[in-house]
């Protein structure tokens, strides 16, 4: 867990985790995106992130490729997840071998037509990082 983690509830710590990979948080986007299907899901479902993302093992880094490598197994049912931890994982040091071997070894688990198209996605990211900076 953060170091203030013991002062702030669950929903506030799943809104200030994403920090450098989703400025802003997330309550914000979920609320206006949700609210009007069921009140309170926003913060519900970033309470819940505050729960597990915010545990401090593993690593955020090691966390993120685990969220790349669970999407890649399961296909198309999860997107846009892959994309969203895609793009989060650099800013938490993870380069481009690491991610690319959580997204191989996946294959064993979802099949080969996962396994080609997450490095796709894969590839789409960096491209986009890269003109972008």
């Amino acid at each position: 867990m953060t170091a203030d983690a013991p002062h702030m509830d669950a929903c506030a710590r799943g809104n200030a985790f994403p920090g450098g990979t989703n400025p802003g948080g997330m309550k914000d986007g979920l609320h206006a995106r949700d609210s009007h299907l069921l009140p309170g899901l926003a913060c519900d479902r970033v309470e819940y992130n505050g729960r597990s993302y915010t545990r401090g093992v593993p690593d955020a880094g090691q966390r993120e490729r685990c969220s790349i490598a669970v999407p890649t197994a399961m296909g198309g049912r999860s997107r846009p997840q892959p994309w969203i931890h895609l793009a989060a994982a650099p800013p938490c040091g993870q380069g481009r071998e690491a991610i690319a071997e959580a997204i191989c070894q996946m294959a064993l688990y979802g099949g080969m037509p996962a396994m080609f198209n997450a490095p796709n996605a894969a590839m789409k990211v960096c491209e986009a990082e890269e003109n972008s900076a």
